[in-house]
Parts: C-alpha cells; structure tokens; sequence
C-alpha cells in the first residue's frame, strides 16, 4: 500500500455533515406595527402559535439553569461545545418572546395571570430540589435533562414546519412575528441533536427516553390547550372567544398549523431505538433562514423581502 493511499482520510459521517457550530445571534424585532391578530381574520390559529410567548421564555431559562449544573459531567469537548452554544441560543429565545409580552399587553391582552402558573412550574416544580449530594441528586438532573430531549423534539419538529409553512405569507401573516418564528425555528433545527446527544452521553437509558417524552408530550398538551383558551377568552377583539379542537384541525389543513397526522407521526420516531435527531428536519433550509432573517441581520422583513422580489 502507497503512503498516499495511508494517508487518504475516511470518508465524513452523516453526523459530520450534518454539524454546524453553534452560536447565540444577536436579533433585534420591532413589534411597534404587529396587529393582535397577526395572521388577518384568523384568531384561533393567531392565538394557537402565541402561546408560544407564554411557554417559551420560562421554559428556556429552566433548559439554560439545567444545562449549567450539567456542564461539569460533560467528557466530550465536543459536546461541551455544543452544549455551550445551545445555552447561548436558548437564553437569546427566551429574551425574544418574553419581548412580545409587553406588546400583547398594550394591545389589551395582559398574559400575565397564564405566565405566573408556567413561572411556577418551571421554577418550582421542576426546580432544584434539596437532595444531598449524591445519587438522588444525579437522578434529578438526568430526569430534566431526558425532559429537556424529549421537549427538544417538537421544538425542532415545529421549528422545520414553520420555516416551510407559506401558507402563512399567503394569509398575509405579520412579517416581523414571522421572521421571529422562522429565526427560533432555524435554530432548533441546527440545534436539534444538541439535547439528545446530551440526555444520551449522560445516561441515555431507554425507559428514561420513553417516560420522560410521555411527560412532556402530556404536558405539552395540556399547557398549549390551556394557553389557546386563555387567549380566545381574553382577547379584547372577540365577544365569545372560544377555542376548540376542530379549528385545531382546520388550521392544519389549510397549512397554517401543522397537521394533526404529522404530530402523531412524530411520535414513534423519537421512541425508535435507533432514532437520533440527526434524521429530522431540513438544515440546509434552516441555515439558508438564519443567513436571510431580517431580525438576526439587522434588516426590516420588507427591505429582505424587496431584495426577494416579493
């Protein structure tokens, strides 16, 4: 055997070409011309991805607290890395929407009794809790962080569907609350192994995976029904607000939400035994996003959408 052919590097893996670097963008939104209503004539679907606002700023500053008392047990420096960046891009989230919050209040729909109780929750019942150093300690955190993986999936799952949902430019949908999702939505595409990769250096214990994913999908479910109502009976705009599973299913078919049968597909891919996060979502649309978003490159949605041709 020549040298040449001694020194041939091995072919990439799939892992390989599917990881970018990870790092927190520094995004500005201006909020001053969004409409309560922000997909026009559409409350329901409207109020359904609002709840986003509610949920995610409480929920990622707890991935971010859980992520730090993690760090320490992380050996592989290429993990650390990821974990690092997640961290950073986690916290720019939760900044982002909580940013939307004071916008929702001067249009006259305060959130605040709904995000007191998501405060709660995090804080408290999936806070820290006084265990002695040692194995009931460990246990605690390897819990959060399979609930943080298994929360991970459908963040990535909605996160490719809404950079792929032009139903929602059709509709006329607020340029600025779009460039929002789509940002955060890119990001946990790019980021989409990072919480997996993590659960499954740590433990990665199968019975763990599924016990924790049927309580975060529970949770998830619950949360976002609550969350929908509170808005359809808060909203100043509407005279009997009230929200239902069948505008749910609507909005799916008319491409403004994702549809119920893609949900419920999503579920046996992340309690396959093979499964890893690697095989979901489309990161080189997600990357091409981030590399366009108005908010993450200090430009307005119409000098992008100008420069489009639209």
């Amino acid at each position: 055997m020549s040298n040449k052919a001694a020194e041939k590097p091995a072919p990439s893996t799939a892992e390989d070409t599917t990881r970018v670097e990870l790092r927190a963008r520094d995004v500005s939104f201006d909020w001053s011309a969004t409409p309560l209503h922000w997909i026009p004539g559409d409350p329901s679907t409207t109020h359904t991805i609002n709840v986003l606002h509610l949920l995610l700023p409480a929920g990622e500053r707890w991935f971010v607290h859980v992520y730090k008392q993690a760090l320490p047990l992380i050996r592989d420096e290429r993990l650390r890395a990821d974990v690092i960046g997640f961290i950073g891009q986690e916290a720019v989230h939760s900044r982002a929407h909580d940013d939307v919050l004071p916008r929702l209040r001067a249009l006259g729909l305060d959130p605040t009794p709904y995000t007191a109780q998501v405060d709660w929750m995090f804080e408290k019942l999936l806070g820290d809790r006084t265990f002695p150093p040692g194995r009931a300690r460990r246990w605690w955190l390897l819990e959060r962080v399979a609930l943080i993986a298994a929360i991970e999936h459908y963040t990535a799952f909605l996160g490719d569907w809404v950079l792929g949902a032009e139903a929602l430019d059709e509709r006329g949908a607020d340029p600025v609350m779009l460039d929002l999702l789509r940002w955060h939505g890119a990001e946990e595409v790019e980021h989409r192994a990072v919480a997996f990769d993590l659960f499954t250096h740590l433990d990665g214990d199968y019975r763990r995976r599924a016990r924790t994913w049927a309580v975060a999908f529970g949770a998830l479910v619950f949360l976002w029904q609550r969350g929908v109502r509170f808005f359809m009976e808060n909203d100043p705009l509407l005279s009997d607000g009230r929200a239902s599973v069948r505008q749910f299913v609507r909005g799916g078919r008319e491409g403004v939400l994702p549809t119920t049968g893609a949900l419920l597909r999503s579920i046996p891919g992340y309690l396959g035994r093979d499964y890893h996060p690697s095989q979901e979502g489309d990161l080189a649309r997600a990357v091409a996003y981030l590399a366009a978003s108005p908010g993450a490159n200090g430009r307005t949605p119409e000098a992008v959408n100008h420069h489009k041709g639209v």
